[in-house]
């Protein structure tokens, strides 16, 4: 079991306030992504959860026991970080093993719990091998593997691909998802990239400011943002918005239209726009265009487009897959 659940959670550095009343269930076995801009207390948000912050208010509780109060190391939580963090004269053996072997747990469980996490990272042939001696997404392997063998109720991962080139990442996305598929553990996973966090979660939070903006699957904050926060956060290329009598027509004060739900042509359309520039890349063409009196645009088409800066040319968004908000940013049905 691993259900975590925040009830009014609040953490002040002085008189900053960093997480303002924060209210979240996890479920047993869900993958949640944490995310949000610099500075909006996601990391905080984890600590507090991992024990290595004291509350300023609030509960925390875990299967529904109060941890509030609890260390750290008794919270059954494993935590990865953005950096590795790994012992450099160590092998990959001594490294996932250490903390059973703090934990003085009998030598052929050590061995045996050791051998299963490296198959399932695939580091069975790396056993012998310092960290010095592995690649980067290896050495996060490693600190994975390392919390892995604690069979915690969740594990809890701090931007753990950061440090990663971009093919690293993307194979390390697909690699935590596939764990836990396998695993069938409670992840909570903290990320700036709103592209991971699409890609990975069960339930994305979305954090502005301490404060939740937004709970939902993938497709329901792609689809159906609340406000104009998430709306421009979740989704890339982001969200197009317009405001003026464009909107006013619309009966909103913004309206907003994803990249992939305007149609452009060369003859006619509603939005007069010049093209800035194409981004040429073969299965799409990204367009960046400018209008008069409506702001910047991006549109994505599919394959190959015709297109160079200087054209001018017509959008028009799709009636059907626009996105309304009031004065104060608030989603219109």
């Amino acid at each position: 079991m691993g259900s975590i659940e925040l009830k009014n959670v609040r953490k002040d550095f002085g008189p900053i306030k960093v997480i303002n009343g924060v209210d979240l269930k996890i479920e047993d076995g869900e993958f949640a992504v944490f995310v949000g801009p610099s500075g909006c207390g996601k990391s905080t948000l984890l600590r507090l959860i991992a024990g290595l912050e004291d509350l300023s208010a609030g509960q925390i509780l875990i299967d529904g026991k109060d941890v509030s109060e609890v260390g750290p190391a008794q919270r059954g939580l494993a935590m990865v970080f953005q950096s590795y963090a790994l012992y450099p004269h160590m092998s990959v053996r001594g490294n996932i093993a250490f903390a059973l072997k703090m934990a003085k747990q009998p030598a052929e469980m050590i061995a045996a719990k050791v051998n299963k996490a490296a198959a399932t990272l695939n580091l069975t042939d790396y056993l012998d091998r310092k960290p010095r001696q592995l690649s980067g997404g290896q050495r996060q392997r490693v600190a994975i593997g390392r919390a892995i063998v604690r069979e915690p109720k969740a594990f809890l991962f701090d931007e753990p691909l950061s440090n990663l080139d971009a093919a690293l990442r993307v194979q390390m996305r697909v690699e935590i998802g596939e764990l836990h598929h396998q695993l069938k553990t409670t992840m909570i996973y903290v990320t700036h990239d709103q592209v991971e966090a699409m890609t990975m979660a069960d339930k994305i939070v979305v954090l502005d400011r301490g404060s939740v903006a937004q709970v939902g699957s993938p497709l329901e904050l792609y689809n159906k943002p609340n406000g104009l926060f998430v709306a421009k956060f979740i989704g890339s290329p982001i969200m197009n918005i317009v405001e003026g009598e464009h909107a006013a027509r619309r009966n909103a004060t913004s309206i907003g239209i994803r990249p992939e739900h305007l149609d452009i042509s060369k003859t006619a359309g509603e939005w007069p726009v010049r093209v800035r520039l194409a981004e040429h890349l073969g299965s799409d063409t990204f367009v960046y265009a400018e209008g008069e009196g409506l702001g910047h645009f991006t549109v994505r088409v599919a394959g190959e487009a015709d297109l160079r800066a200087g054209d001018n040319v017509f959008l028009t968004p799709r009636e059907d897959r626009i996105h309304k908000f009031d004065k104060d940013g608030r989603r219109l049905e």
